[in-house]
């Protein structure tokens, strides 16, 4: 009763914090039911890495470093497969200490990492595993806010760093524009600028590999009942769009406080709606040659699921395909099985992708502390 009433404390002064169920101990780490896992025919699951506290955000360096950011954790991990059997057998503390070091990007040999109000660099950090230098400090300016204030970074096709910035509540307005936005800057620092508005909370975003476009992913706000709102993936054509946070959800749906008087055609409707409080995460453009040709250039979501639902959805890693003009046209499960529907309880919550350079996906997981591999084997 008390951690309840915990909870409902929480709940009402925050108005529906982000609430992360605590890790159910009964579940052996040492040996996960990869069997349960569902896959289309001809792919299979392994084990990348284990015994990785938190694993979240994760960036491959050409050569083959494996960075991983987490949320929970302080740390900042470099992970490397030296002899080819695609499990980590090298494993390097990069950084300890960070405030929710979530983020994680690669570029000209710099390792930058996020945490909620600041942007460092690690310089030549592959030179450097075992003994890290202290980071640079790229820029310090982002809000202090904790709410939402773990972020996902990427560097886009222009060379900048790509830095969203969540909402800082459930659902408010905030006289603010940094929130609720995704902000691009210089690698230096220099030149921030808030180029998206109205995103609630993205936590992954990727670009077209013909297009350029930007895609991501936003966790719709809670509280609003099971079925609505959806989450969202979205596109982003071009600079200056609004993606209708806080005042309508999912492109067609007024906030019963802030939607007022709002027309939601006015703002961005998602390329494609999710499900209702799935929390889609990671996303990538398939563009491998590993996978069968009908993967090429569609998009996978790695869904961590619902916290605050009677029934659970989510836990699972969806596909999303787009026709030849970019339009969404199917939305199914590429891997599901982390959520055992039958006990609504969950033995794994998938976060991020990254992809190998045979093709091969990378799949991190936050709660069972782990990097899976799901790779094609033909069949």
């Amino acid at each position: 009763m008390k951690s309840l009433c915990c909870l409902l404390c929480i709940i009402l002064l925050c108005g529906a914090c982000t609430y992360n169920p605590p890790k159910d101990d009964t579940v052996d780490k040492s040996n996960l039911p990869l069997e349960r896992i569902n896959l289309p025919d001809g792919f299979k699951i392994t084990i990348f890495a284990d015994s990785l506290t938190n694993a979240r955000s994760m960036d491959l360096s050409p050569s083959g470093t494996l960075f991983v950011g987490t949320r929970g954790e302080d740390k900042v991990y470099a992970l490397r497969d030296t002899d080819g059997d695609f499990k980590a057998d090298e494993r390097y503390v990069i950084a300890t200490g960070l405030k929710m070091p979530n983020g994680v990007a690669f570029h000209n040999g710099d390792l930058y990492v996020a945490e909620v109000s600041r942007i460092l660099k690690y310089e030549n950090i592959e030179s450097q595993l075992a003994n890290p230098p202290q980071p640079v400090v790229v820029y310090d300016q982002y809000p202090t806010e904790t709410h939402h204030g773990w972020k996902f970074i990427a560097f886009g096709p222009d060379g900048k760093l790509y830095v969203p910035v969540g909402a800082p509540c459930n659902i408010c307005e905030s006289e603010e524009p940094i929130f609720a936005s995704i902000t691009r800057m210089n690698p230096d620092g220099t030149g921030m600028e808030v180029i998206q508005h109205g995103v609630r909370n993205t936590v992954g975003f990727t670009w077209h590999p013909q297009s350029g476009e930007l895609w991501f992913t936003d966790n719709g706000r809670d509280m609003m009942g099971d079925d609505v709102p959806a989450c969202e993936l979205n596109r982003a054509p071009e600079d200056g769009m609004h993606f209708g946070y806080p005042y309508c959800h999912q492109g067609d749906l007024p906030d019963p406080k802030f939607g007022e008087g709002q027309n939601c055609s006015e703002f961005t409707p998602p390329a494609r709606k999710l499900g209702p409080h799935v929390a889609p995460l990671g996303i990538e453009f398939y563009t491998g040659n590993q996978f069968p040709e009908s993967y090429k250039n569609q998009i996978l979501i790695a869904e961590h699921g619902s916290w605050n639902r009677s029934k659970k959805i989510g836990y699972r890693v969806m596909l999303v395909t787009l026709d030849e003009n970019q339009q969404a046209t199917d939305y199914k499960p590429f891997a599901d099985g982390w959520l055992d529907e039958a006990t609504d309880e969950a033995w794994g919550r998938p976060v991020d992708l990254e992809f190998l350079p045979d093709g091969s996906m990378l799949v991190s997981d936050d709660f069972a502390d782990v990097i899976y591999r799901i790779a094609y084997t033909g069949g």
